[in-house]
């Protein structure tokens, strides 16, 4: 009889991979004895690693060693190696159903995520708009493994251990917080322009954060073109501001230094879930998009969700729609005082 052991097949973006860990963790904690293989984009590594004694991890680079048919026929030949004894596909695209139809062919147990597309279509509908809260993503990916057999009771908290994660890990001056210092993450920036909460007002956030908060280091998370250009100015202006790509040389770094944060504050993007995994408070901003689409961090509160009231909202499930009205008023119009009195409501307990 074959050792129980489950492939979870996740490509997809950052954010979306980093949903999988709360519900990953819970599935290896309660069933100790079931191995548990991550397959999805090599960059995904660090969220897996350590996980977890039966949890492993392989990546897959899908724009060429498996590129196309033939390359995701080699892909499944070297799965079949591992002697899977179930499937559990929480990304629904053309490669996962390849894979999943391969494995139907076999004497595999096989179950696929449900993403509720017509529910969510009705979300974003311009005419007749349902604003109902979908099932999340968690919730979609236990039903997938219940399907398998393998009910699981979430208790995730954090990637890190009760007593936090060890700052010494990283580099000066960010190996040690002083008791006296109030830490506060900014990750500001998105894949699409419907996510992003416009730099001028989060500079003015940034302005008030330091007027009201003398202590404070302000830490900035982010990596890319925009990203550069708006914190190498606001670093300049403001002595509290630190780049955190500027020392942080992987995603295991920035782990590390999410978990000391006081409360992070995010666009609906993978920061948002990355620092959720590690057990802190964010407070997130909606522009196009809306957390009842199911996309919400682990663990957060509905009420740290700042969005603006509009009959268009939300206009996009992932937010690279343009905007109907073409203003972005679902962003312009959330003010930078609204923002600042949520990150207080945190920083003064």
């Amino acid at each position: 009889m074959k050792k129980e052991h489950i492939l979870v097949i996740r490509f997809s973006a950052l954010g979306d991979v980093a949903m999988t860990v709360p519900v990953v963790w819970s599935l290896a904690h309660q069933y100790p004895d079931v191995r548990i293989t991550v397959l999805s984009r090599i960059s995904s590594r660090p969220l897996f690693e350590g996980l977890a004694p039966n949890v492993g991890f392989m990546g897959a680079d899908l724009k060429i060693e498996y590129r196309g048919i033939r390359g995701l026929n080699t892909l499944f030949r070297r799965l079949t190696a591992k002697q899977f004894t179930a499937i559990a596909d929480l990304h629904d695209v053309l490669r996962s159903e390849f894979l999943r139809l391969r494995f139907n062919m076999g004497n595999y147990q096989v179950a696929h995520i449900n993403k509720h597309r017509k529910d969510r279509r009705r979300l974003t509908s311009k005419n007749n708009k349902q604003l109902i809260q979908q099932p999340t993503s968690f919730e979609n990916y236990l039903e997938v493994f219940e399907r398998l057999g393998y009910p699981i009771k979430m208790d995730f908290k954090s990637i890190f251990p009760p007593e936090g994660s060890n700052l010494s890990l990283l580099p000066p001056p960010v190996n040690f917080k002083n008791t006296d210092e109030q830490w506060i993450g900014i990750a500001p920036f998105a894949a699409h322009k419907g996510k992003i909460y416009p730099p001028e007002l989060m500079e003015q956030v940034i302005k008030q954060l330091i007027d009201g908060h003398p202590h404070a280091r302000i830490f900035l998370f982010g990596r890319g073109d925009q990203e550069d250009y708006w914190f190498n100015q606001w670093c300049e202006r403001y002595w509290v501001c630190t780049s955190v790509n500027q020392f942080a040389k992987s995603m295991y770094q920035e782990l590390i230094l999410m978990n000391h944060l006081d409360v992070m504050l995010s666009m609906d993007s993978a920061n948002m879930h990355l620092a959720s995994l590690t057990g802190i408070p964010v407070i997130s901003l909606w522009g196009a998009t809306h957390p009842y689409a199911g996309f919400l961090g682990w663990g957060q509160s509905l009420e740290n969700a700042v969005q603006t009231d509009l009959d268009c909202r939300p206009c996009s499930i992932f937010g690279q729609k343009k905007c109907r009205r073409g203003d972005y008023a679902c962003l312009y119009g959330i003010k930078p005082e609204t923002i600042v009195e949520k990150i207080n409501s945190f920083i003064e307990k």
